[in-house]
């Protein structure tokens, strides 16, 4: 079996759970660039079988959609095995955030709710997939779970994130090859997703918090003219303000427009690749995963060079 027909026979599997599937980059997991993950989100085998048909793409899944909410248990990368958790985590036996998950569980005098499908990640942690909370009508609990991030301590706890509304996760079958770890995610117990536990949506509702204005990031234009320095503010601005779920996307498109006029010969290519990767890292990237972005955008962007008068 080759590996187009391996990713497309868990493409098609996830989709049968009535889960939206939608192509990663082939050993990455980031969404195509310059393509909306959430459009291409489907559950129709005909659409999944000639996307994977194309190459042996990785698989994403969108939460939102498939009614999901997954709690991703995360262990520390390389090099940080050693290092001590944060309080009020720093217990003897705590590692990881399977570990913090259990202590998460044990303070709340609830059960580990640990019979759910699960799957193995590629560095070792696991991702528990939940359904979402229903009404008494069936249609969804308002407001909707989304994303958290315990490291930045909006979530559960130190190393657990959460992926719900505007979200995804990579899919069991994908093979990730990073610098921070290599594997493939494996389903490690199939049974359906068990209802979320209710103490547990109750713990991850979201709280209003009025919003922030975008951050604002010093451009100094020099001979580059009142054009070039709008260009710039605008593509800056449309990254640092991009959504969760939307932001690779953005960044990719502001990379495109900035790269034709690096091609161009208007922009010098090094500082302009240093704004996008500060306005792609303020709003939420990895440095590794914007600078993938910022590279593939300006290979978009050569192809096109655009030439602004003196």
């Amino acid at each position: 079996m080759n590996s187009n027909s391996t990713t497309l026979r868990y493409a098609l599997a996830a989709a049968a759970r009535g889960w939206h599937v939608f192509p990663l980059t082939p050993g990455d997991k980031t969404p195509l660039p310059g393509m909306s993950w959430k459009r291409l989100a489907t559950t129709d085998p005909q659409v999944i079988a000639r996307i994977w048909a194309r190459r042996p793409y990785n698989i994403g899944i969108a939460c939102g959609p498939s009614r999901l909410l997954v709690i991703d248990l995360d262990k520390p990368k390389a090099g940080e095995e050693e290092l001590r958790p944060p309080p009020p985590w720093d217990l003897p036996g705590v590692a990881d955030g399977a570990d913090v998950f259990a202590l998460v569980c044990q303070r709340a005098g609830q059960p580990l709710p640990y019979e759910t499908f699960t799957v193995r990640t590629r560095r070792g942690g696991l991702h528990r997939y939940f359904t979402t909370p229903t009404g008494p009508d069936g249609g969804p609990d308002a407001p909707a779970l989304g994303n958290t991030s315990g490291d930045k301590g909006n979530g559960l706890g130190w190393h657990i994130d959460t992926r719900g509304a505007g979200g995804f996760v990579v899919g069991p079958g994908s093979h990730v090859s990073l610098p921070d770890g290599t594997g493939t995610y494996t389903v490690i117990h199939a049974r359906d997703p068990a209802p979320l536990p209710t103490w547990l949506a109750e713990r991850l509702r979201p709280t209003f918090n009025p919003p922030r204005p975008p951050a604002t990031i010093a451009v100094h234009a020099g001979q580059r003219g009142a054009y070039l320095e709008a260009a710039i503010r605008g593509c800056l601005a449309r990254i640092t303000a991009a959504r969760e779920g939307e932001r690779n996307t953005t960044v990719w498109g502001a990379s495109v427009a900035l790269g034709q006029l690096v091609a161009g010969g208007a922009l010098d290519e090094a500082e302009t690749e240093a704004l996008l990767l500060q306005a792609a890292m303020q709003a939420g990237l990895s440095e590794h995963a914007a600078r993938k972005t910022i590279c593939s955008g300006f290979r978009r962007g050569a192809t096109r060079p655009r030439h602004v008068p003196a």
